[in-house]
Parts: structure tokens; sequence; C-alpha cells
């Protein structure tokens, strides 16, 4: 008896650690002994590797969320004269964003330094083979995103250096590639796929929320200088909150706060397909990006309700199937006359079996 609780308990860890690891790969449960490593080669299941990929999911989280708002919002002429004169490091998030960089080519050292699986199940730990693996896998999008292009056209002088940087600093999402795949590992819970939804409809909110300011500021910007009219969404916002815009000085007109959240109220109506008019597009960019994020919505809207309704369907599913190998044993405690003490121990033992093991008595 103590032997099969053992064996529960070590399962019941190792399920764990396999939840928590994001690796796409794990040892082999019927390797018991130690693979053999080089010197300073870390092992894809170690405690250390699982805690530093949870930090780089973090960082990457911050990165997905951060660099489109910098690129769009923070990035003007303005910003970028006051870093030239107080410093690269005059700005709380340009540090921060320097300090993912390091850890984003630190990340990269360790990836070189780490085991992996092969096709014959085995753990290769040998240093070639491993940096091979990596330079055929993962380094080319690890290290584009890695680069600090903001730091390395500082100062530049260019009159397009804020538009650049801003294009620039968006080649960091390319690890969401990455991150989604070590993330499809969760999609057999039901919770973690409806909550892994609903954040990427709202990141992809963001984002065309973070282009639609874009495309706007575009137009008013562009309107003011050759003296047209000014039938923009950011005009008509700045006429609705009585914040006008003048020409003579940048600081004028709505807050970069009225900006963003009047910016993702337009893309999570549209996308939803609930708008209100109360933000329209006016002018023929507007319109055409207008289309493209309904396009998007309506596309997002299926897929996402659909994965719901399928996960709301397995889940009654299984329901009815514990309901209907309950029945079943109710009318064979009722055929063969079982005794009741005998009867409630049967009832008993099936209910903890279903909970335990669903998917082989509960069928």
């Amino acid at each position: 008896m103590e032997s099969v609780l053992g064996r529960d308990q070590s399962s019941i860890r190792v399920s764990w650690k396999s939840v928590l690891s994001l690796g796409a790969d794990v040892l082999p449960e019927y390797k018991l002994q130690a693979p053999r490593i080089h010197k300073w080669t870390i092992l894809h299941y170690s405690p250390f590797k699982a805690v530093w990929d949870w930090v780089i999911l973090l960082l990457v989280i911050y990165t997905a969320v951060f660099t489109p708002y910098s690129a769009a919002f923070l990035l003007n002429e303005v910003e970028e004269q006051r870093r030239r004169t107080c410093g690269y490091t005059c700005n709380p998030l340009n540090v921060v964003d320097l300090v993912v960089d390091v850890m984003f080519i630190v990340d990269i050292l360790i990836n070189f330094r780490t085991t992996y699986v092969n096709h014959n199940d085995e753990v290769v730990s040998h240093p070639g083979r491993i940096a091979q693996h990596y330079f055929k896998g993962w380094f080319l999008i690890d290290i584009v995103a890695a680069i600090p292009f903001d730091l390395l056209i500082f100062r530049s002088g260019s009159e397009e250096t804020t538009t650049l940087i801003g294009l620039l600093k968006t080649a960091r999402l390319l690890r969401l590639v990455r991150v989604a795949r070590k993330l499809d590992r969760y999609s057999e819970y039901g919770a973690a796929v409806l909550f892994l939804l609903m954040c990427t409809f709202a990141l992809i909110a963001h984002w065309l929320a973070c282009i639609w300011y874009a495309i706007g500021n575009v137009e008013r910007t562009s309107s003011a200088r050759i003296g047209g009219m000014k039938i923009g969404w950011l005009d008509n916002l700045a006429e609705q909150i009585g914040k006008q815009y003048n020409d003579s000085d940048e600081a004028s007109g709505p807050s970069i706060k009225d900006k963003y959240v009047t910016a993702l109220y337009f893309t999570f109506s549209s996308l939803t397909s609930v708008g209100f008019g109360n933000v329209s597009p006016n002018t023929n960019p507007e319109k055409i990006f207008s289309i493209c994020v309904m396009l998007i919505g309506s596309l997002m809207y299926a897929s996402i309700f659909g994965n719901v309704s399928a996960i709301i369907q397995r889940l009654y599913s299984g329901t009815a199937r514990y309901h209907t190998q309950m029945l079943r044993v109710k009318e064979f405690i009722r055929f063969h006359q079982i005794p009741g003490g005998l009867r409630q121990r049967l009832e008993e033992y099936f209910q903890h079996a279903c909970i335990a093991a669903p998917l082989i008595l509960c069928v």
C-alpha cells in the first residue's frame, strides 16, 4: 500500500513539473538514469530552465504589449529631441527595454548550452550538436528580436529616425511565434484555452489600436502641413472633448490616455461588430483600415466562439457519459440484488474511479 501511494505521489509531482515546464520536450519516463552531460550544459527539464522560460515568457508578454504602444504613442519628434539632449537613459522605458534586450541575449547564450531530445528520444548534451540544432531552429528569430535597434541608431540625426525606430522595435514581436508553440501544450486544458483565446483577442485589439492611432496621426499631421481640412478621427476627438490641436504647440490636443482609450474602444467595437459610430473613420486610409479590422474581427469572432462552444460541449459530454455509466451501475446492482453495504461501496468506487481515470472507466 505504501509503495502504491509513493508511486501516486511521484506521478503527481512529475505531472505538475510537466505542466509548469514550458519546454517542448520532456525526458521520457522510462529513462530513469541521469544522462551524461558536458560541463556548463543545462538540462532542458531542470528547474532552472523551467523558471528561466517563465521569466522569458513574461518579458515577451511585456514586449508584445509595450513595444507597439511605445512605437505608436510615445515615439515622436519631441521625444526624439528630448532623448538627444537628455540622453538615452532619461526615459525609464528605455532602460527597461535595454534590460529586456540584455535578457534576450542571455537567453540566446543559454539556448546554446541547453540539451534537447532528438528523434530517438535521446537527450543530446554535446555542445556542437546543440549549437547546430539551435542554428537550424530558432536562432535567427531570437537574434533579430534581441538586437537593440533604437540604441544602435541613437543620435543618428536623420529625419526618419523616429519612424525607423518604431518599425524596427516591432521586430521583437517575432518571439511570440516561439512562445505560441510552447503554450500549445496547454491546449488540452479547457480553461487554459479560453484564457489564451481571450488574451489573444485583447492583444490583437491592442495592436490594431496602435495602428489606428498611427494612421490618424499621419492623417492629421499631413493635413496640417498642406492646410487641408481636418476631418480625421483625432480632430473629431479633439473637438468632442474640447482639447483642440494647435499647430504651434506640439503638446496640444487630447492626452495620450484619451487617444489610446478611444483607439482601443474603436478596435474592440469593430472586432466584435457592435460599433456605435461615435468613433468613425472619415479619410480613405481610415476607412480601408476599418474594413481590414472588420474582416479580422469576423475571423476571430468565429474562431474564438467556435472554440468556446466546442469546449463547453466537451465538458457537457463528459458529464453525460458519467451519468450514463452511473445509471448502468445502478441497473446492475438492482438486477443482481446486491446488498446495501456492498452497493454503497461499489457506487463510491465507481465515482472515485471516474474522477481518477475518466478516460478509462467513463467511456
